[in-house]
């Protein structure tokens, strides 16, 4: 049988990638049960495919024995685009199938703080422009409501 493919989801952070990970699940059961793949192997290994415009990089193979476990790669380039595929295998089943790829672009690994400035930014010029407009009407430059008296028309 075949293991896999794992649900795979990628998060950016600053200069990193979270990648999070759900192992596939089994087709056996015990007592009417569905068995995780943690209580049949106990431990599986994982391996994460890394690619960018340099090509790809296998990480070290890691052990998990969690159905849902995350982890961290650090020390990216900012201004990449990212893709992660894992594969996952028992000591007892090579055969595995590698999930799809997941890519994170790399605007979205810019500095944290960025988005912030472009909201805080645009939140200021709004308010600029309502006082100014606010001052406009109270000069009655526009939206005069009242009529001229007699006398002056």
């Amino acid at each position: 049988a075949f293991l896999g493919p794992p649900e795979v989801n990628i998060t950016p952070c600053a200069n990193c990638i979270n990648v999070t990970i759900k192992l596939p699940t089994s087709h056996y059961r015990e007592e009417g049960k569905l068995l995780s793949l943690i209580d049949i192997y106990e431990e599986l290994d994982y391996e994460i495919t890394l690619k960018s415009q340099n090509g790809e990089h296998k990480r070290p193979w890691e052990k998990t024995t969690e159905e849902v476990f995350s982890t961290v790669i650090e020390e990216l380039y900012p201004s990449r685009n990212y893709c992660v595929s894992v594969v996952v295998a028992a000591s007892l089943n090579k055969h595995s199938i590698p999930s799809p790829w997941k890519c994170v672009p790399s605007d979205s690994m810019a500095r944290p703080g960025y988005n912030v400035a472009a909201v805080a930014g645009a939140v200021c010029v709004s308010l600029v422009m309502a006082a100014a407009l606010k001052c406009l009407h109270a000069g009655g430059y526009f939206l005069q409501s009242k009529s001229l008296p007699r006398a002056l028309v």
